[in-house]
């Protein structure tokens, strides 16, 4: 079976690492950022309990629902490691699994609800999980794409389907919902909360996939899959990249008769190897359609080479020979302030190129290292370089012309390669930067040992990148720091979030005094945002600055009996130590302190001074009173909720329809910017060197690589927004190139009609 360029691209690298060892690895990265989500998922979860018990029509149901949002408000800790271990245990069930390492009677949670007979009930059950994990795979569908497309090709398999994937959504929700059933044993909560695990309520699932995809990419699998799996072509599309390849066969044939008939046979070879691919098999520059297709561009390189004679194309390779061994012309092109083109080497030496050199090739490969040499984002010493490979590229392209319609081709890569490392050559250093080095080193290689063995260039280039590589991994050591930091802030960030939500809950059900309400509002966001930060070191904190505010609000409740006062002076004491202990934590320590706790003085006094024989008519009457105050508070507090609601949707509606949004999105780590840096004149060239699991804060390196800076998600937008960043145009420069001089050539002559038959009853 024929596999995808990618896999063939990446299967060395993923097999560097035993690949059960690697999935396995994965467990704990998923885990561990699943469970950064879990107290907000909980909050979530306990208010849509909550919400639905007000709305619920049966009065059973709506007990078991508040019942069951209460549980989970007052024991989310409880819930937060059941969830950490089904989760745990479910990952590593399915990456067994998915490894072929199950043992005997082991089936994944697929295979099990293939096999197994059920009930009405049951069956219900696996539709409502179905729909629920259909929605939330839906949101997530480029990330579950890239993961799966990696699995296989770690495991030497074409890309998985989403049923195979060990985080799939599906598995995910049966974890949660088995972490529930244990939560609470009470079976008719069970079926309450399994509508209610929807893609509103569940993880954001992308930054996880995000995550797993990079740590992939790290171990060198499918690192540039995002070419292949983003791009979405349409026929016309396809139609084009055909006419593409056309022209450009006819140009290199010089003969668009015997191009037509050569073009005949290459489509109906490509045809016979990929089974009725129509013209995708003559994709031009490798670009897609490339499966299958060896036959096609063999028809097309004897196309190409069809007006030239062997005896010509070896008198003109010995002197092309003669002249890439040639001292002065080493010396002409080392010394020259910009990189000398393949047109003016024709110019000045026109018989080194007299006699046997295709002259179609010749002109096509000048146009195309002209357009690399145009690119402004090169440095102009690594275009030196390259201006150093066109005799040897020139020689590659007339011993191979799939040279012009096969980006894989290893002079292409090389030439691609330098291009792509080229942002990070730190010109100040003159060539005493490490990198230039390497690449004057590997270029100087082909240059002096390249006669007719493409392999050459590949082995230049694997030793280029594992060099780069190394000199990366040396450059990581000053990235650690500034990753913590970065981690740090993203965690206080959601663990305001947290805060504020578990704040929110309480404050709109509009029965806390006013004084008291803006104190958690303003300070006890603080005390639970610190409590949150640190959960993972101390997990007891949550629990105890939850319970503080939970007394705090049920202290400063009316108490009409004597006992109820009674249990408030026992109590208050310890209240106030522990209001006391957090608050000093978050360092509040000015005058707004002393008059909050006068005025909790003030209304305790009151409360525990109140009179306490009252009539029936006089409790009636300020238990309405009270009903009145608490429901025009929670309808000012809804509406100013549903008013929030409907700005943060329009935002998220604009932000969906902003481009710069959508590009920073898909920023990945190792591109380069040019970025306008305060205090600097001209824009500086910058890497994008990581990217936080939630994708709030970007960390860039310089090309002194030690010097760090990090931006947050807003940031980098308006400095797209207002032109202060741009993408460095260095990938697939070849490509480029090509495509561009294709585009000056003639029009390609009408070919049979066969393909045309072809592509109709396709």
């Amino acid at each position: 079976m024929l596999k995808s360029d990618n896999f063939a691209q990446s299967a060395n690298a993923g097999s560097r690492e035993n690949p059960e060892a690697l999935l396995h690895s994965l467990v704990s990265v998923a885990t561990h950022l699943m469970l950064a989500q879990v107290d907000a998922f909980s909050g979530r979860l306990s208010n849509a309990l909550l919400a639905h018990s007000e709305s619920a029509h049966d009065s059973r149901e709506a007990s078991l629902s508040f019942g069951a949002g209460q549980l989970l408000k007052k024991n989310a800790y409880a819930y937060y490691y059941l969830v950490s271990a089904e989760l745990e245990k479910a990952f590593r069930r399915e990456t067994t699994v998915l490894s072929g390492k199950a043992p005997a009677g082991a089936v994944s949670l697929q295979a099990d609800d293939e096999l197994s007979l059920v009930s009405y009930e049951e069956m219900d059950k696996k539709l409502a999980f179905s729909r629920a994990a259909r929605a939330v795979e839906l949101q997530a569908a480029e990330q579950y794409a890239a993961l799966n497309m990696r699995f296989g090709s770690l495991l030497q398999k074409e890309a998985l389907s989403i049923a195979q994937n060990p985080y799939r959504p599906e598995v995910i929700l049966h974890a949660l919902w088995d972490a529930w059933c244990q939560f609470d044993p009470e079976q008719g909560t069970h079926a309450l909360v399994l509508p209610l695990l929807n893609a509103d309520i569940l993880f954001e699932l992308t930054p996880v996939l995000h995550e797993l995809n990079q740590h992939l990419v790290s171990k060198g699998i499918l690192p540039d899959l995002q070419d292949s799996y983003r791009v979405r072509r349409n026929r016309s599309a396809d139609k084009k990249v055909a006419d593409d390849g056309e022209r450009l066969r006819q140009f290199l044939s010089g003969n668009a008769e015997n191009a037509a008939t050569a073009a005949v046979a290459g489509g109906q070879g490509a045809q016979g190897a990929q089974g009725g691919l129509g013209v995708q098999g003559n994709a031009p520059f490798g670009m897609t359609g490339q499966s299958g297709s060896a036959t096609g561009v063999a028809g097309i390189a004897g196309a190409a080479g069809a007006g030239i004679s062997s005896a010509a194309s070896a008198a003109g390779l010995q002197q092309l020979s003669a002249l890439q061994n040639s001292q002065a012309l080493m010396q002409w092109l080392t010394q020259e302030q910009a990189p000398v083109s393949l047109a003016r080497m024709r110019e000045q030496m026109p018989e080194a190129f007299h006699q046997g050199v295709a002259p179609q090739t010749l002109e096509v490969l000048s146009q195309v290292f002209d357009e690399v040499f145009r690119n402004d984002e090169i440095p102009v010493a690594v275009k030196q370089l390259i201006s150093l490979l066109q005799i040897p590229v020139l020689k590659a392209a007339m011993l191979d012309q799939q040279f012009f319609f096969n980006n894989e081709h290893p002079a292409r890569r090389l030439i691609d390669a330098l291009s792509r490392f080229s942002p990070g050559v730190d010109e100040s250093k003159a060539g005493q930067d490490p990198l230039l080095q390497s690449m004057q080193k590997h270029v100087e290689r082909v240059t002096r040992e390249f006669d007719q063995e493409i392999a050459l260039f590949d082995e230049a280039l694997r030793d280029l990148e594992a060099e780069v590589a190394s000199q990366e991994k040396a450059a990581e050591q000053a990235l650690q720091a500034p990753i913590r930091s970065a981690l740090r802030k993203e965690k206080i960030r959601q663990a305001t979030v947290t805060a504020n939500h578990e704040v929110e809950l309480r404050v709109g059900s509009g029965e806390i005094v006013a004084f008291v309400e803006t104190f958690l509002e303003n300070r006890w966001v603080k005390v639970l945002t610190l409590a949150y930060s640190v959960q993972d070191e101390k997990p007891q904190a949550v629990e105890d600055a939850i319970r503080t505010m939970d007394d705090l609000i049920w202290s400063v409740k009316p108490k009409i009996t004597m006992p109820e006062r009674q249990e408030l002076l026992r109590r208050l004491p310890a209240i106030l130590a522990r209001l006391n202990k957090w608050l000093s934590l978050i360092k509040w320590d000015d005058a707004d302190r002393i008059r909050f706790f006068a005025e909790l003085a003030e209304c305790h006094a009151s409360i525990v001074r109140a009179p306490l024989e009252l009539s029936p008519d006089r409790q009636l009457e300020l238990a309405v009173e009270a009903a009145q105050r608490a429901a025009e508070r929670r309808l000012e507090k809804r509406a100013e909720a549903e008013r929030k609601s409907q700005e943060e949707q329009v935002a998220q509606q604009e932000s969906s329809q902003d481009p710069y949004v959508q590009l920073v999105e898909q920023l990945e780590r190792g591109i380069w910017l040019a970025l306008q840096r305060d205090g600097l004149p001209e824009p500086v060239r910058v890497r994008l060197a990581w990217v936080s699991p939630m994708r709030s804060l970007y960390i860039f390196t310089t090309v002194q690589k030690d010097q760090t800076f990090s931006l947050s998600t807003q940031e980098v937008q308006q400095a797209f927004r207002s032109g202060q960043a741009r993408l460095l145009e260095v990938e697939k420069i070849m490509d480029r190139a090509l495509q561009e001089v294709v585009q000056r050539l003639p029009e390609a002559v009408a070919d049979s009609p066969e393909p045309e038959i072809q592509e109709a009853t396709a």
